[in-house]
């Protein structure tokens, strides 16, 4: 008795069934940039270890906060 094999793909190969990001390469590149040189910034400004560590979640909240600004300022 042969035992008949679907072929079938996995999520990994095949395009269509993959779940999660899809093309955010270019504004995640552009994200990282911007948070890099935002970190290297606070963190020279920092006196202290606490200033680096809100220097740090300046860096990480900053886009959000000018995207804010931004659309705020276009009355979107």
């Amino acid at each position: 008795m042969k035992i008949r094999q679907e072929n079938t793909l996995d999520n990994e190969t095949d395009p269509s069934r993959r779940t999660g990001m899809r093309d955010n390469g270019l504004f995640g590149g552009i994200y990282g940039m911007a948070f890099l040189g935002a970190l290297v910034y606070y963190m020279q400004q920092a006196a202290t270890f606490w200033s680096g560590v809100l220097g740090f979640f300046k860096a990480v909240f900053w886009p959000a906060v000018l995207m804010y600004k931004l659309l705020e300022y276009l009355k979107m």
